[in-house]
């Protein structure tokens, strides 16, 4: 049960918002607080499974003040931290910049607030050292990976030197979102590094490294400001390597509804097969230039470079299997030229099948491989080694971590394809993609599961001290039964819906026009939004449409009028 002083300062938190803004008290918002409260108030004596906390609260009820009223000072009696996590990089500073200041202006609250992006927001000064004193590594890593890597040539080396010396004088922290002018993505991804390629403290430029200061922050705040991106990216590595660990934290989940989906594109696996293989073959490049400068040895480099031809061998077996069924397919649910074909109820052919426990057996002996020579150029990298060691090891670092990332990620997919799903559960979605008019025609192999409810159950739900979702939309039918079933939600989450104030149907017309033709009839449909659009919509006002297909919003663009065209701002426009 909560301690009175925490429902005191919860309540007296309310009052004062409501009084310092001029707000009217809502009931929902009230609602929802008690609600959160009442899940959370079992934790000081708490033995059970974590809180989970469901609330549908309708449009205007004030989701982000109930939330963050009701949860903070809970955490703050219980030592915990705060975790919101929203579903775009925009709410998120949304909430930072705007809602939680408000709410640190109008109440007797106290607590501190950070933001948490993750690495690929931040520049690497690492990376932007070597583009600015040459890039020889960089362009070894465009020698070896081709078109999955960024080209620093094309990088703008004037912008490069400004970053630098807003750095140096300390007007900027690093993060691509604070810089004044807009970052274009070709001049932002050399600049950048993953996971694998970060050295962590073991690099000589970590004790000013913008990701790790922005991290460190986190540390002392009492509420992290996150997006479900950055959160499930974090539980796929195990916890507690980004954010702080579940087990610290109580997660508040805005937007909620998106959570299932990323969810389930965070736990997918890909690979394009022709890709592989030559990755394969230009590795034997990086491979001879370790061994070169005596981190891995000749009988290891050996190895590794007859399991890299034993891989493409395999891959050249799958192409030719996988592109039987690509040609095979049925069109109908092409795309832009590009072959799609799922695999029924995710089950492969025996062949395929049979090739991917090859292939996995083999990634594994050489993601072991790599693996050992990252574990030697973390050793080179200790502090009080060989100078001129560690400085090559520095170099090396990137390439043979990104090595081995793919290395994983193809072992990941392959292993996938090449089990079984388990009985009485949803199997996982196995496809393919072919585009044989691409200059270089290559076969995507995708996976992904169906519901992402083991994942969330077994890395967030089993492991948090405590969770709300909340959004306008959680509900179908009036029942939750959907989001419980793909977020996998544990039996004892408690669950409330809250309308919302505002009388949309007093204030808004829902009009359903005659239709000469069913939706499915594509193209018919299509002439007729077409031919709609100038004779319901008021061109002096303003107007959103939304499309559920892509295809279809740019092939209605495609048959406006001349004179729509210049009045419509159209997704690829922007």
């Amino acid at each position: 049960m909560l301690a009175q002083s925490v429902k005191d300062s919860i309540q007296g938190a309310y009052r004062q918002m409501i009084s310092a803004k001029e707000l009217t008290p809502r009931y929902g918002q009230r609602l929802m607080i008690a609600e959160i409260a009442k899940a959370f108030g079992s934790l000081p004596n708490h033995a059970g499974p974590p809180p989970i906390v469901v609330v549908e609260a309708g449009t205007g009820t004030g989701k982000t003040m109930a939330y963050t009223l009701a949860v903070l000072p809970i955490a703050r009696e219980l030592g915990l931290k705060v975790i919101i996590a929203t579903a775009t990089v925009a709410l998120q500073e949304q909430v930072t910049q705007k809602d939680l200041p408000e709410i640190l202006d109008a109440s007797e609250l106290d607590f501190s607030v950070s933001l948490a992006k993750g690495r690929g927001r931040y520049l690497c000064l690492s990376k932007l050292d070597m583009l600015l004193s040459g890039g020889d590594s960089m362009q070894a890593m465009m020698d070896l990976y081709g078109d999955d890597v960024s080209d620093p040539s094309h990088g703008d080396r004037l912008l490069y030197e400004k970053l630098l010396d807003a750095l140096s004088k300390g007007v900027w922290d690093g993060d691509r979102d604070s810089w004044k002018d807009l970052i274009t993505e070709e001049n932002w991804r050399p600049l950048t590094v993953d996971n694998s390629q970060c050295m962590g403290p073991k690099c000589s430029n970590f004790r000013n490294c913008c990701f790790y200061q922005a991290r460190d922050s986190m540390t002392e705040a009492d509420c992290i400001v996150s997006n479900h991106d950055l959160v499930l990216a974090d539980l796929a590595l195990g916890g507690g390597v980004i954010l702080p660990e579940p087990e610290e934290c109580l997660y508040v989940f805005d937007e909620a509804h998106h959570l299932p989906l990323k969810s389930n594109n965070h736990f997918a696996s890909t690979t394009r097969i022709k890709s592989t293989a030559g990755w394969l073959e230009k590795s034997e490049k990086l491979l001879k230039g370790l061994n070169k400068d005596e981190f891995l040895d000749t009988k290891a480099l050996q190895s590794l470079t007859t399991l890299g031809v034993s891989l493409r061998s395999e891959l050249d077996v799958v192409w030719v299997l996988l592109e039987q069924i690509a040609e095979a397919a049925d069109t109908g649910e092409s795309y832009e030229d590009r072959v799609q074909y799922a695999f029924e109820l995710g089950i492969v052919p025996a062949p395929i099948r049979a090739a991917a426990q090859n292939l996995a057996t083999l990634f594994t002996r050489y993601g072991t491989g790599l693996r050992a020579v990252v574990d030697e150029l973390k050793e080179a990298l200790e502090e009080g080694g060989e100078p001129a060691r560690r400085e090559l090891a520095e170099q090396w670092y990137g390439l043979a971590g990104s090595a081995l990332q793919r290395a994983e990620s193809c072992l990941s997919l392959w292993s996938n394809y090449a089990g079984e799903d388990p009985q009485g559960k949803a199997p996982n979605a196995r496809w393919l993609t072919y585009n044989p008019s691409d200059a270089f025609p290559d076969i995507t192999l995708a996976t992904s599961p169906v519901l992402a409810a083991d994942a969330l159950q077994e890395r967030l739900w089993e492991r948090c001290a405590g969770a709300v979702l909340t959004s306008a939309t959680l509900s179908a039918l009036g029942e939750f039964s959907m989001l419980k079933m793909r977020a996998g939600l544990p039996e004892h989450a408690s669950y409330l819906r809250i309308l919302s104030p505002f009388k949309f149907n007093e204030v808004a017309t829902l009009s359903v026009p005659k239709m000469n033709c069913l939706p499915a009839e594509v193209d018919k449909h299509t002439a007729f939004i077409a031919e709609a659009i100038p004779r319901l919509v008021d061109p002096q006002a303003g107007s959103l449409m939304l499309f559920s297909s892509r295809r279809q919003m740019l092939d209605v663009m495609g048959q406006l009028p001349r004179e729509w065209l210049d009045r419509v701002l159209c997704q690829d426009d922007f």
